[in-house]
């Protein structure tokens, strides 16, 4: 694992894929203009404004939880990493987005928040990989108990212990 790769992970691959899924879905939302969520714009900003501040909770959780010098060297599985294995991309493609998608009102961008998990998911399976690599056994047994971009509430690791 490089250094870039330590710090960044599958961020920078997973962001432009991300702003070339919006440019494609802004192009052809003008198809789909009647797709409207709501008509109400306090509704609208006011999710936007309450799922941004979570996902700005969740980045500033997530940088104390594993500061960029120890990404790479170190397993945490305690703050945020207790509950995402990812919780900077999970900020993002599970609490922006879909804000976002509220705020620019319409069905079209729900269905790009959506279509952006699995791409995210294909994404990682390179950063997951040079995890098990670093951390053998350790990371599996973490990634078993703990949700890539959703918290895993309940899982069998639990009942187990």
């Amino acid at each position: 694992m490089n250094k870039f790769e330590k710090i960044f992970g599958s961020g920078p691959i997973g962001l432009l894929i991300s702003l070339a899924l919006l440019a494609i879905f802004l192009f052809i939302e003008k198809y789909f203009s009647s797709f409207q969520i709501t008509e109400n714009d306090f509704l609208r900003y006011s999710i936007f404004s309450v799922l941004s501040v979570l996902t700005v909770i969740i980045i500033i959780w997530s940088v104390k939880s594993l500061p960029p010098s120890d990404r790479g060297n170190k397993l945490i599985t305690l703050g945020a990493f207790k509950y995402f294995r990812h919780p900077l991309y999970a900020a993002f493609l599970t609490f922006f987005n879909f804000g976002l998608a509220i705020l620019l009102n319409n069905w079209i961008y729900i269905l790009w928040a959506l279509v952006q998990h699995p791409v995210w998911h294909w994404c990682i399976g390179g950063e997951e990989k040079l995890m098990e690599k670093e951390f053998p056994g350790e990371y599996t047994n973490y990634s078993k108990r703990t949700g890539r971009f959703f918290p895993r509430i309940f899982n069998k690791s639990d009942k187990a212990t």
